[in-house]
């Protein structure tokens, strides 16, 4: 059964000091059973404003492209339904949708997340052995398969209190990445020594001050905080700051 539904959606685009301007628009459509956020959306440009800029691609949780803030909370919009939107949103009041907030605004709901590309080179990649006859316990395999699951929807990074209040870009590399650090730093195989100092220097793990939120809103349910960050910080504390682990590696016991 249809009804009709208000969304209150950001329309803008930054001016020319790149700050980002705009309003709040409302727009009614039809609701059928079923729609995610993703779907009232395009019934929006469809209906009401072609000129709605959204970025999407899958519209299957997979791709992280359609990621915005809906009634103030990250999400994908494509894996968010209409049916739990409705139920968390009072009565006679509209569903409000913005763009991320910690990232330049590009135009409407969609941002600019080029520092994730950049960021993303800058990372020393696995250091395997060279004879590729790689071998390994499937209980090594088991904890860094987790982490492949990330679909770069940067929702962790945008509710990251470090990026998005104290936007720490150039020393912070964010959940996203130490996500990525951990399955490269946890792999049986890698043989790198010179990412975990840049861990310490170049990507701020230290700003991290472990407040879950990046785990809460992560789509592929990844535990970031408990399996990713929480053991980096471990071996930074080891190889850095643990003095009895430090004198133990300077005789040659570890």
């Amino acid at each position: 059964m249809s009804e009709d539904v208000t969304f209150r959606v950001f329309r803008g685009e930054p001016d020319e000091d790149d700050t980002p301007t705009g309003e709040m628009v409302d727009y009614t459509v039809e609701m059928d059973e079923g729609m995610v956020v993703l779907d009232v959306i395009h019934r929006i440009q469809a209906e009401h404003a072609p000129d709605l800029s959204c970025r999407w691609n899958c519209k299957a949780g997979k791709c992280g492209s359609c990621s915005a803030e809906v009634n103030g909370k990250p999400r994908l919009m494509c894996m968010t339904r209409m049916e739990d939107i409705m139920e968390e949103t009072p009565e006679n009041t509209p569903v409000v949708v913005k763009p991320m907030q910690a990232f330049p605004l590009t135009k409407d709901l969609v941002t600019d997340v080029q520092w994730a590309y950049d960021l993303n080179k800058t990372i020393p990649m696995l250091d395997g052995p060279e004879e590729m006859d790689w071998r390994f316990d499937q209980k090594e395999a088991d904890r860094v398969q987790e982490f492949r699951a990330c679909i770069e929807c940067m929702l962790c990074v945008n509710t990251c209190h470090v990026m998005r209040e104290h936007q720490l870009w150039d020393e912070f590399a964010g959940p996203r990445f130490f996500v990525r650090l951990a399955n490269l730093e946890m792999h049986p195989m890698d043989q790198d020594e010179t990412r975990l100092e840049m861990i310490k220097d170049d990507y701020g793990l230290g700003y991290c001050n472990i407040t879950r939120c990046c785990t809460e809103v992560c789509p592929a349910g990844i535990n970031i905080t408990d399996n990713a960050i929480i053991p980096l910080k471990e071996r930074l504390v080891t190889e850095y700051y643990d003095p009895i682990a430090i004198i133990a590696k300077k005789l040659g016991l570890r």
